[in-house]
């Protein structure tokens, strides 16, 4: 016997399924921003020439465990979107698209890439673009959860190419303490 589920039951399942992915993506968010020291712990970071519009420190925890915490309701959104043929290829998408987000402060902050930091930024908006089409093509409202993440990558994309005009040789530039860079052995 087939049963269509109540909307309180379907409402639950929401529940439980953003119960998982919220915490998870902001402890791999957590993780991956503290793989290298970030924002002001890193000297590195703090001898760089800043452009004009930077926010202070405290503003980017803030805002990307915001942004993480939409993710995770999207993709709880998503996954529970039971019966969607988009569904599979949005999840997979979205995990591909976060494993590149994961994979920036690393390569900025750790090994002091800049330019290959904003390929990264590059590549991450066109993946998280399509992750919102699709998640849009699922349910309309996980797409509208990621604009804001969409918009704050096309902000981080312009300061990160001033960072880099301003620091043309940022590679180059030598913490005080080894400890804020990632040995690649």
């Amino acid at each position: 016997m087939s049963e269509i589920a109540s909307k309180g039951q379907l409402r639950l399942a929401y529940l439980r399924w953003a119960i998982f992915t919220v915490p998870l993506i902001l402890l791999l968010g957590f993780l991956s921003a503290n793989f290298a020291p970030s924002g002001e712990k890193n000297l590195w970071y703090m001898r760089l020439v800043k452009p004009e519009g930077m926010p202070p420190g405290w503003v980017f925890p803030v805002v990307w465990s915001i942004l993480y915490i939409l993710l995770g309701l999207a993709l709880a959104m998503v996954i529970n979107a039971r019966g969607s043929r988009m569904r599979m290829p949005a999840i997979v998408l979205f995990v591909i698209q976060m494993a590149v987000n994961l994979a920036w402060s690393p390569v900025f902050f750790g090994m002091h890439q800049v330019q290959t930091a904003l390929i990264l930024l590059s590549v991450l908006f066109g993946l998280a673009l399509v992750t919102t089409f699709l998640f849009g093509k699922v349910r309309t409202g996980a797409a509208i959860l990621l604009v804001p993440y969409l918009a704050w990558i096309c902000y981080a994309g312009f300061l990160l190419y001033r960072v880099n005009e301003l620091n043309p040789d940022a590679s180059r530039i030598v913490p005080a303490r080894g400890s804020d860079q990632i040995q690649i052995i």
